[in-house]
């Protein structure tokens, strides 16, 4: 059967959009309405930050009721301990239907995902992507720095004044919902690329588990340059410092050091800092590499033309790191 949406007129902000683009696409038989009307919202089957009621079971995803207490529970660095961030619509219908939008979305990439994939791929997209929609549309976080982050993008296609101002009540609300629709097509593309991105970390993780490690176990060979390797390399493989893999598209292997830690600069280990900048016959002559192609100033990545001379570069960064050590 087909589902009415309904989310309020007006300007609309990345909360709703995001929660009414959830259900269209959990429910791809649907008819969307924008109104404040009560008798409208009443007919609806879904009523996304409108009417005043948080119900799930009723379909009903508000937040702005006086006495509304729904929150999410975030880990603030100390053991046992937990802090609350009160929802938005956003995550009010992500916590109810996040894992059947990941299903679907998976379904129509060619990628399709078991219940509990799917449940794992929503709760990432609810730490890092939802959540900090609701903590702006409820005033607890300021928004991506200048008009980069989604509550902005969509905020910006939002009429304005000098568009409206030729128009009546009437075509100003078709504006309004032809630009609602601009803005669900961008949460759509944002959550698209999402879910093809944590199903590529899921799929890579067992081949990137049975990938050679070599130089007594310091060197991670991985066949493809593509391939997402940090959700298993950190916290699995503690004796890994460098990561070897074939660059797409070019004849080049491609030697990367390890982050200390999932979302810092530090490394496990840096290349040596002779290397820095070099390029080409200027690298080739302080390595002893014929084939060696460069090395970036910040020391996180290098490269050969070979396998063979990827390996031995590893190798002198193995013994530069260890008479570092020693000093």
């Amino acid at each position: 059967m087909t589902k009415l949406i309904a989310t309020h007129s007006g300007t609309f902000h990345a909360d709703d959009v995001f929660g009414v683009a959830v259900l269209a696409t959990v429910f791809p038989d649907h008819v969307i309405i924008r109104t404040r009307s009560a008798e409208e919202i009443a007919r609806a089957d879904f009523a996304v930050d409108v009417g005043g009621i948080w119900d799930p079971a009723a379909g009903r995803f508000d937040h702005h009721q006086r006495g509304f207490e729904g929150a999410r529970m975030r880990a603030d660095g100390d053991p046992g301990c937990a802090v609350a961030e009160r929802y938005a619509s956003a995550g009010l219908v992500w916590r109810e239907y996040g894992g059947a939008c990941v299903q679907q979305l998976a379904h129509s990439l060619g990628h399709p995902v078991a219940t509990e994939v799917a449940a794992r791929i929503a709760a990432d997209a609810d730490a890092s992507l939802v959540r900090y929609l609701d903590l702006v549309d409820n005033g607890a976080a300021e928004v991506a720095p200048g008009i980069f982050g989604l509550s902005s993008q969509v905020a910006l296609l939002n009429s304005t004044w000098l568009e409206e101002q030729a128009l009546d009540k009437d075509a100003v609300a078709r504006l309004q919902l032809e630009r609602f629709h601009e803005a669900m097509a961008i949460v759509d593309r944002t959550l698209r690329r999402f879910v093809l991105r944590a199903i590529g970390q899921v799929l890579a993780a067992e081949t990137v588990r049975a990938s050679r490690r070599l130089l007594h176990g310091r060197v991670l060979l991985l066949a493809n340059g593509g391939m997402p390797w940090t959700r298993v390399v950190l916290p699995e493989m503690p004796d890994v410092l460098l990561v070897i893999y074939p660059e797409t598209g070019r004849t080049q292997f491609q030697i990367r050091t390890v982050p200390a830690a999932e979302g810092t600069f530090a490394s496990r280990m840096d290349l040596p800092r002779e290397w820095a900048g070099l390029r080409d016959e200027e690298l080739a002559s302080m390595t002893g590499v014929p084939d060696a192609v460069f090395c970036h100033s910040n020391l996180f990545i290098a490269g050969a033309r070979t396998l063979e001379g990827a390996l031995r570069m590893a190798d002198l960064a193995f013994q530069a790191h260890l008479a570092d050590r020693e000093r």
